[in-house]
């Protein structure tokens, strides 16, 4: 959003220095704005939070079920594949003395 400076109008008429909103704009902060508000009065209904809410009781806490470090009895019996060659051809790498 551009601001427009103080100027003066052919006519003589002085102009005082503004913000010009490109076409639209006011309708459609408008209706962004009774969107934001509807939302925040209907979004804020009587909820509770849960089945102990109120009534003195304690929620439960999560417990972790999982042992570490984590074993895979399948895998302790077997031999780490050995690596294999990319490339099958001889590679010649140029000799020192080749200018560079």
């Amino acid at each position: 959003m551009p601001w427009i400076n103080d100027y003066f109008r052919a006519d003589g008429t002085q102009v005082k220095g503004h913000v010009r909103l490109p076409a639209g704009a006011r309708r459609e902060t408008a209706t962004l704005g009774l969107i934001v508000a509807g939302v925040i009065v209907f979004g804020n209904g009587t909820t509770s939070a849960g089945a102990g809410t109120g009534s003195g009781q304690e929620l439960p806490s999560p417990q972790s079920t999982v042992v570490y470090p984590i074993k895979w009895p399948a895998w302790e019996n077997q031999q780490a594949p050995l690596p294999q060659p990319t490339v099958s051809y001889p590679i010649v790498f140029p000799s020192a003395g080749s200018g560079r």
